[in-house]
């Protein structure tokens, strides 16, 4: 008789033996009992805590509490609600130390302490860099204005299209770059400082003016000489003829829209006839009508511009010039006190103006002038040509008058 093979039934589990589902069991109760000995349950606490800021939400305000203060525990450092909005962490705040500020000195409380610059001196020919650091230069010694000649002797620092319409000239010879007067002007204004154009030697001319022969031709002149200083004569030119008056009104009022941002135009004592002139002509009238015209077409043209004088004493002025200046409408008058035989005068007078003009060579007056509070500010001009030094000069007498 053959014998039958016999197929397994179920799952098998009964062939299992004994001992091993024992250890199986006892294994798994070693596993539970100890578990919290094992460092799997450190690694895992460990993850439990770890932030991820972008799965977080970033908490809103509300509507009944103010918006700055969210509903949610005290973020993290690594919390968006704590960043500032351009992700960057926000520097603790720091109290900044209160400074007092030092009092300023009797020079200080000048309103114009200003310094003159002649047309070729210091600019002519220079560039923009050297025209900035002169201009910080003078900021350094305690200067606050710079007075720079524009005009002289018949024609104009800088290209006009007047010049060039009437008289065939653009501008007098001179080496000036294009900028250089806008350079001039940005870099004071950056420094706190202003800036007046000097209009020199006013309606006067000498020999050496590159339209002498022009208006001689013209018969632009009035007869005679000026000889009011010594060592030069002057001709005066004849603002009677209108087309004279009609150039100097239509300088001007091209200079202030040419450079708009020009603080004032100052005008000396050249604007006025010498009184010896041949036929004691009265020409004070004809000269205060052109000035009144020419004040007003420049306000028209630019209103921001103070028209300003440099000038004798309105006695002198008027008697021996024919510059009756008070009845001109200027915005200021600074009084010239170079003549030191008179000065104690010229000095009451600048009392009661915006101020007083002195030179390089008087400056022993300096201490007696920067003590008077009645002298509101003070013009120095360098005759000696040396206004840097000039400038070092007024820095060290005014450090040491405190």
């Amino acid at each position: 008789m053959s014998s039958q093979k016999k197929q397994p039934n179920g799952c098998g589990c009964l062939n299992i033996p004994i001992s091993l589902i024992l250890v199986i069991f006892g294994g798994g109760y070693w596993w539970f009992s100890q578990k919290s000995n094992l460092d799997i349950s450190k690694f895992l606490a460990k993850i439990q805590q770890i932030n991820i800021p972008f799965l977080n939400p970033i908490p809103t305000p509300t509507s009944t509490v103010n918006p700055n203060i969210y509903l949610t525990p005290t973020p993290s450092l690594s919390s968006p609600s704590n960043l500032t909005p351009n992700n960057k962490q926000p520097f603790p705040k720091t109290r900044t130390p209160q400074t007092t500020a030092l009092p300023q000195t009797p020079w200080e409380k000048k309103v114009i302490r200003g310094i003159y610059l002649s047309r070729y001196q210091v600019t002519n020919n220079a560039d923009e860099k050297t025209i900035r650091e002169r201009v910080r230069y003078y900021r350094s010694q305690g200067i606050n204005t710079i007075i720079h000649g524009v005009w002289g002797n018949g024609c104009t620092m800088y290209n006009s299209e007047v010049m060039q319409q009437t008289l065939g000239y653009r501008s007098c010879p001179n080496q000036f770059q294009e900028q250089w007067l806008d350079w001039l002007i940005d870099e004071a204004h950056k420094q706190g400082m202003q800036v007046h154009a000097y209009f020199e030697k006013g309606i006067k001319i000498d020999k050496n003016s590159p339209i002498y022969d022009l208006a001689t031709s013209r018969r632009w002149i009035v007869p005679g000489v000026d000889k009011t200083y010594v060592g030069i004569d002057h001709y005066v030119l004849d603002v009677q003829i209108p087309e004279v008056a009609s150039f100097f009104k239509n300088i001007l009022v091209e200079f202030v829209q040419k450079y708009p941002k020009i603080d004032a135009v100052q005008w000396d004592d050249y604007l006025g006839y010498y009184a010896e002139l041949p036929g004691k002509v009265d020409r004070t009238s004809n000269l205060t009508n052109l000035l009144q015209e020419m004040i007003t077409a420049m306000k028209q043209a630019n209103s921001t511009v103070s028209f300003d004088i440099c000038h004798h004493n309105p006695y002198w002025a008027k008697r021996y010039f024919a510059a009756d200046w008070q009845n001109w409408n200027v915005d200021r008058v600074f009084i010239q006190a170079y003549n030191e035989a008179n000065f104690q005068e010229e000095l009451n007078y600048a009392k009661n103006y915006a101020g007083i003009a002195i030179t390089d060579r008087q400056l022993h007056r300096l201490k007696e002038l920067v003590d008077n509070q009645a002298i509101k500010s003070i013009l120095v001009f360098p005759l000696s040509g040396k206004p840097e030094e000039t400038a070092s000069s007024l820095k060290s007498l005014t450090q040491n008058n405190k």
